[in-house]
This record gives C-alpha cells, sequence and structure tokens, in this order.
C-alpha cells in the first residue's frame, strides 16, 4: 500500500489520479490533497479519499471548507502546500498542480527523498538545473507524469545512454493545426479550449493551441534525460496515439502507444516499476487505422519556436518565458488580449528582460516576479 499526496486534485490531473486510486484501493491511498479553490469538489474528494491533511490556495475557501469538514485539517495558501510537501507521511508525492506554484512543494518532497510523480512541467522548465541536482543529492526518484515523457521513460528501459539518436515529442497540433495563421487574431476562446484530442484544463489547453505546451515539453525532456537540446525534436501527430518516440543509432524507432488517456501515464508513475491491469480504456489498432507525422510549422506556432530558443540560450530564459506565457494565457482566458497576441508578449519579455546565466533559486524566484510584472503591462 503506497500512500500518496496529491496536489492539485481538481485539475484535469487531479481527478483523473483520483479515478486511478479509486480502481485499485488495495495499492494506494491518498494521505493529502491540495487544489486551488473548488471547495465543492473537494468535500466530495475528502468524503471519498479520507485524507489526513488538505490544503486550499485560497483563505476565504479554506475557512469555507473548515465548517463543512470540521474533522479534517484544513491549511491554506502557498504555506499549506509547502507544509503538506514537508510534513505529510507519504511515499509518492503527485505534483498536478499549473504554474510556477508546484516548485517550492515540489523542492520540499524532493529533500525527503521521496518519489516525485511529476506533472508540473514548469517546476523542471525554470529550474531544471536545481531540480535534478537536488534529485541526486537526495536519492529522490522522479517519474514522470506527462504522457510524451512517460512514453520516452519507457522506451527507454534497458537502453544504454550512448545509443540515443533522438527523442522525439510528439504533438497533436492542437485545435488550429490547419487553420490560417492570418487569421489568429479572430480565434475565440471557445475555439481555443476545443481541444480535438485531450480533455484538460483551460491554461494547458490553449498552452496545446499555442503549441508552448509542446516547447515547454522539450525542456523539461531536456532535463528529465539529459541529453543535448539538439537531440530532441518535435513531430506533429494528429492522432495522439503515439506518445513519443525514441530514435536509435541504428536507425530503430521504439515507440509507445496508447489511447490519449492520461490515465495510463497517471497509473504507470504511481505503479513503476511495477505495470497494473488497465481498468479504463484498451487501444484498438484496427479502430485506429491511420497514423500520420509531419514537421511542425515554427512560423505559425511561434510559441514552439520561442521555446526552443529559450533553451538554447538557457540559464532562466526559460524562466522568463515561462512567467510571461502564464501570464498571457491569463490575460487571453480574461478577455484582456486577443489569441494572436500570446507569442508578442512573451517574445517580448524574452528580448527585454536580462537572463542570469547561472541562477540560484532566489534567482528564478525573482525573475518570475519581474516577468509577471512586465508581461502583465505589455500592449
Amino acid at each position: 500500500m503506497k500512500k500518496v499526496a496529491l496536489l492539485g486534485s481538481t485539475g484535469s490531473i487531479g481527478v483523473s489520479t483520483l479515478d486511478v486510486i479509486s480502481a485499485f484501493p488495495d495499492k494506494f491511498k491518498v494521505v493529502a490533497l491540495a487544489a486551488n479553490s473548488n471547495i465543492e469538489l473537494v468535500k466530495k474528494q475528502i468524503e471519498l479519499f479520507r485524507p489526513e491533511i488538505v490544503s486550499i490556495s485560497n483563505h476565504d475557501s479554506a475557512s469555507k471548507l473548515r465548517e463543512l469538514c470540521p474533522d479534517t485539517r484544513i491549511l491554506s495558501g502557498e504555506e499549506g502546500l509547502i507544509e503538506i510537501a514537508a510534513t505529510a507521511d507519504y511515499d509518492i508525492f503527485l505534483g498536478a498542480m499549473v504554474g510556477f506554484s508546484g516548485l517550492p512543494p515540489t523542492i520540499e518532497a524532493i529533500k525527503r527523498g521521496k518519489r516525485i510523480a511529476l506533472a508540473n512541467k514548469e517546476t523542471l522548465v525554470v529550474a531544471g538545473s536545481i531540480i535534478t541536482r537536488l534529485v541526486k543529492q537526495y536519492n529522490a526518484e522522479l517519474i514522470p507524469v506527462d504522457s510524451e515523457h512517460s512514453a520516452i521513460f519507457q522506451c527507454l528501459i534497458g537502453e544504454k545512454t550512448e545509443f540515443i539518436r533522438k527523442l522525439v515529442l510528439t504533438a497533436s497540433g492542437g485545435p488550429f493545426l490547419n487553420r490560417p495563421k492570418d487569421s489568429f487574431s479572430s480565434i475565440t476562446l471557445k475555439e481555443a479550449l476545443n481541444h480535438p484530442n485531450w480533455k484538460m484544463g483551460n491554461k494547458i489547453t490553449i498552452d496545446s493551441a499555442t503549441m508552448m505546451n509542446k516547447g515547454l515539453e522539450i525542456i523539461e525532456a531536456f532535463w528529465l534525460f539529459d541529453l543535448p537540446a539538439e537531440k530532441i525534436s518535435a513531430v506533429i501527430h494528429p492522432q495522439s496515439v503515439i506518445h513519443s518516440m525514441v530514435e536509435f543509432c541504428d536507425g530503430s524507432i521504439k515507440a509507445q502507444l496508447s489511447n490519449p488517456d492520461m490515465k495510463l501515464p497517471i497509473q504507470y508513475a504511481l505503479a513503476y516499476p511495477d505495470r497494473l491491469n488497465m481498468r479504463f480504456t484498451d487501444t484498438n489498432l484496427p479502430l485506429i487505422q491511420n497514423l500520420s507525422f509531419f514537421e511542425p510549422d515554427f512560423d505559425k506556432f511561434e510559441c514552439l519556436k520561442l521555446a526552443f530558443d529559450a533553451l538554447q540560450t538557457g540559464g532562466s530564459s526559460p524562466c522568463i518565458l515561462n512567467a510571461a506565457n502564464e501570464v498571457a494565457v491569463a490575460r487571453f482566458l480574461n478577455g484582456e488580449i486577443v489569441f494572436s497576441a500570446i507569442p508578442g508578449i512573451i517574445k517580448k519579455s524574452l528580448d527585454n528582460l536580462p537572463a542570469e546565466t547561472n541562477p540560484s533559486l532566489d534567482d528564478i524566484i525573482e525573475c518570475d516576479r519581474k516577468t509577471r510584472s512586465f508581461a502583465s503591462q505589455i500592449f
């Protein structure tokens, strides 16, 4: 029986994680939950899973939840997240929070030498050098939850690093794969949130529409698999059946295939190195029929190019990229800017804010703060 602390329990990854845990009550137990402000859903999760400790980001929401669940210890704010990570009795820390806020609690969990099932890609994007160093220092275990990185992780088992020619991350292309770039300024919020294959939270769905999500995943793969940037690439694969591939020096390519359902990589990260019987959906190859691939259009999807450039620049450039993107996406979701303005805000931030060559954690936190302030005032 593995005890799980789940941060981001009301998001799409969090809900899917709890579905997996429900399917294997003899394998996993929830001991801690953290969420943003959806107290109605959190209340239901508390009643079903009986965690020992819960944290809500919003202090007022936390007060209301204490009234609804008087027998559960309820924390709030960033302090609550850090306290869960630093003190709760868990074996697996599953970080499914969206954005920069997942970084501090992940660091606390690493310092305890825990298994980190990482769905919060921003943690590695903004502080990859710090995270990978701490994982080695504290003998923690880092298992990717993103479907692309889970696929690569699985394909690399038993393989030698020197035989790897290339990692190939697949991308669906999102809802605007075939839409002309000159019409991007008229894209509506409803259109941008209508992903053809995946059901995700709003922020990740917009990132998929701009292809920034793939850019962040490229940077994450750089830190996860310790390979040069030139050995990491992306390919458009509209069916989202092959989640990623590894090409080897002899020309062989390994690929991991499954239906586009996040429950599989979540289940794999929780159970690794074991595999559990899938109780949700099977992959039926005859029904798939066609698998297609082609190169991404960097002119059309500028965010993907900006991510590659930030990785090449290194230092705190990925932190600037991530913070500017989070601000730009939030502004689009709030109706402040048009869809096509998102890459412009990110580019201006990268062009105007200085990047530290070898940033400390304090440098990263300050870079994030300055970038958000700058990006919120553009246009």
